[in-house]
C-alpha cells in the first residue's frame, strides 16, 4: 500500500480550470487530499470571466457568461464565497414586432402595469393572468426540483411523486413544450417569451419531439427554486474570482499554461509543457466529453464515437454612450433594458427561425435578447464612463447552430452574424444601435461578437456548445444503475478512476457549480474507500 501510494503525485487530479473545476478543488482540498488544477490558458475561470474587451476603455463585461440562477446557496456558504447576486426588478420587455411602438414590461414590483401592459399590447384582458398562473405552475416543478440537484441523483418516480401534479409533469416532461405553452396562453408573443427560456443555446423548436427544448427550459425555470436569474455584483469573474480564491486558502495547487495531452484510463496525466506526468487516484474532468474523449484516446483509454456537440447562439457585446430609444415611448428605456429584453421571440418566429437555419441560413430576423448589467450592477463600468450615462449591452441570438459558420472564414461569419443582430435590434428602436455605441480611443466602435467558433478556438467548447452537449434530466431513471458513488452522483463515465465535473455531468451547464461539487461529493466517497 505505501509503494501504490508512491506513485501518485495527488488524490485528485482536476483538468481544465473552469468554474466548476475550482469549486472541486476548493471540496477537495478542504477535505485535505492533495489537488492540482491544470488549465491550458493563463487564467483561471473559463467562461465565468470578465474581460476588458476595448483598449484603453474602462469597461469589464461578463464576456461569455452572464446571469447566475442555478449556483446553490449551499455552495456558496459551505466555500466561504463572497457574492453578491442582484435580483432585477423588471423580468422582461417585449416590443410587438407588427407593431414595435407597444410591449409588454413585466414588473415584478406592479402587478397591475404588467397587466396594463399585457392588455394594451396583445389586446387580451385575462392574457397578463394566464402568464401568472403558468409561472405559479412552474414554480412548483422548481420548489419540488431544485433542492435535488446537490444531492445524489432522485429516481424519476420519487421526483414525479414531490412535484404532486400529473397534468404538469406531463407538460414538461413527456410531450413537446410548445403543446403545454399553447394550452396555458393565447397569444403568440406571450408564448414566445416562455419558450425562449427552452432555446437558450440549445437548437430546437417548441414541438421538437426530441424534448430538448424542455429539459433546457427545465434548468431555466428550477433556478434557486424560483427560477430567477440574478446579476452578480462585479461581473461573472467575481464569481469565478472568488472560487479560485476558495481553492487556493484551501490549499489546491492550480496551475495556468498547463496544458493536458493525454489521459490515461488509471489516472495518469500527460502535460505538453515539458512532458510532465502527474498521477492521481482520480482524475476529474472539467473540460467537454468531446475532449475527454480525445485526451482517453490520447492515454490509450481507446477512442469514443458519436455526434459532435453543436451550440446555437451568438453573443454580441456593447459599450454605448447612452441607451437607445425605443418606438414604444410610453415605457423607459432605463426599465425596458433593465430585465431581459426580448426581440422577434415570438413562438412562430422562434419556430420560423429554427427552419431558417435547418436550412442553412441565418435567420431574418435574428431572435435576440438583449441584457444591460450596468444598469444592475454600475460597478463594471469606471468612474468617468458612469458619470458620462454609458451602459454595456449584451445581445444573446438564439437558433444559429455552430453548422452555420462551420467552414466560413470567421472574420466573414463574425460579420455576418453582427450584421444581423444589429438589424434585429434597430427593428424595435427609435434609432439605429450604431449611433449610440461608444467609440474607443482610436476611434473604432465598441462592439465585438463572439461566434460559436469562437467560443470553439478561446475556450476549447466542441461547436461552441456552452453545455458541452445534449443537457439530461436533473433525475436517475427508475431503472438506472446507481451501484457507485460516480453513477449516484451523476458524474460517472467509462472509466472508473475518470469522473466528470463540468458542465457534461449530469446537472450540468450554466454558472452552477454543481458539476464541481457533484464530483467532489463522489470523489470524496471513492477516496476515502
Amino acid at each position: 500500500m505505501a509503494a501504490e501510494a508512491l506513485a501518485h503525485t495527488h488524490d485528485v487530479v482536476i483538468v481544465g480550470g473552469g468554474h466548476n473545476a475550482l469549486v472541486a478543488a476548493a471540496y477537495l482540498a478542504r477535505t485535505d487530499f492533495r489537488v492540482v488544477v491544470l488549465e491550458r490558458l493563463d487564467h483561471l475561470g473559463g467562461a465565468a470571466v470578465s474581460e476588458q474587451p476595448w483598449a484603453g476603455v474602462d469597461a469589464r463585461l461578463s464576456r461569455y457568461s452572464y446571469l447566475v440562477s442555478l449556483l446553490p446557496q449551499r455552495i456558496v456558504d459551505d466555500l466561504g464565497l463572497h457574492i453578491e447576486l442582484r435580483r432585477r426588478r423588471y423580468s422582461s420587455y417585449t416590443p410587438d414586432p407588427g407593431d414595435p411602438g407597444r410591449g409588454i414590461l413585466i414588473d415584478t414590483a406592479d402587478a397591475a402595469a404588467t397587466a396594463q401592459s399585457f392588455l394594451r399590447t396583445t389586446g387580451d384582458a385575462t392574457e397578463a393572468a394566464r402568464y401568472a398562473r403558468l409561472a405559479d405552475r412552474l414554480g412548483v416543478a422548481a420548489r419540488a426540483l431544485f433542492p435535488t440537484v446537490i444531492e445524489p441523483l432522485v429516481r424519476r418516480a420519487t421526483v414525479r411523486e414531490r412535484v404532486e401534479d400529473d397534468e404538469l409533469w406531463a407538460d414538461l416532461v413527456e410531450q413537446p413544450l410548445g403543446r403545454m405553452l399553447r394550452s396555458s396562453l393565447e397569444t403568440d408573443i406571450a408564448r414566445g417569451i416562455a419558450l425562449t427560456d427552452g432555446l437558450i443555446g440549445t437548437f430546437s423548436s417548441s414541438d421538437d419531439e426530441s424534448l430538448r427544448q424542455n429539459r433546457c427550459f427545465l434548468y431555466h425555470v428550477i433556478g434557486g427554486g424560483t427560477g430567477d436569474w440574478d446579476v452578480p455584483v462585479g461581473g461573472m469573474g467575481r464569481v469565478s474570482g472568488e472560487l479560485e480564491r476558495a481553492a487556493r486558502a484551501a490549499g489546491a495547487d492550480l496551475r495556468t499554461n498547463s496544458e493536458v495531452a493525454a489521459i490515461s484510463p488509471d489516472g495518469e496525466v500527460s502535460l505538453w509543457v515539458d512532458r510532465e506526468t502527474l498521477r492521481g487516484r482520480l482524475v476529474l474532468s472539467a473540460v467537454g466529453p468531446a475532449i475527454l474523449a480525445r485526451l482517453l484516446a490520447a492515454g490509450g483509454g481507446g477512442a469514443t464515437t458519436g455526434s459532435p456537440p453543436e451550440g446555437a447562439q451568438v453573443k454580441v457585446n456593447m459599450l454605448l454612450r447612452r441607451l437607445p430609444r425605443l418606438r414604444d415611448d410610453r415605457v423607459a428605456p432605463d426599465a425596458a433594458f433593465a430585465g431581459t429584453f426580448h426581440i422577434n421571440e415570438t413562438l412562430s418566429q422562434l419556430n420560423a427561425a429554427f427552419a431558417t437555419a435547418s436550412a442553412g441560413g441565418i435567420p431574418s430576423p435574428l431572435p435576440a435578447e438583449i441584457y444591460c448589467h450596468s444598469l444592475t450592477d454600475p460597478s463594471i463600468l469606471g468612474p468617468e464612463l458612469r458619470a458620462s450615462g454609458a451602459h454595456t449591452l449584451t445581445l444573446f441570438g438564439l437558433q444559429v447552430p455552430h453548422r452555420l459558420v462551420t467552414g466560413m472564414d470567421q472574420d466573414a461569419a463574425r460579420s455576418a452574424m453582427q450584421d444581423a443582430a444589429l438589424r434585429t435590434i434597430d427593428s424595435v428602436l427609435a434609432e439605429p444601435i450604431a449611433d449610440c455605441v461608444y467609440l474607443g480611443p482610436d476611434g473604432s466602435p465598441c462592439i465585438e461578437t463572439r461566434t460559436t467558433a469562437d467560443l470553439e478556438d478561446s475556450l476549447g467548447m466542441i461547436g461552441g456548445d456552452i453545455f458541452h452537449g445534449d443537457l439530461s434530466w436533473p433525475w436517475a431513471d427508475d431503472d438506472e444503475p446507481l451501484d457507485s458513488p460516480a453513477a449516484r452522483w451523476g458524474v460517472e463515465t467509462e472509466h472508473a478512476q475518470v469522473l466528470m465535473c463540468g458542465a457534461g455531468a449530469r446537472r450540468g451547464g450554466a454558472v452552477s457549480g454543481l458539476g464541481g461539487h457533484n464530483a467532489a461529493m463522489a470523489a470524496i466517497e471513492l477516496l476515502r474507500g
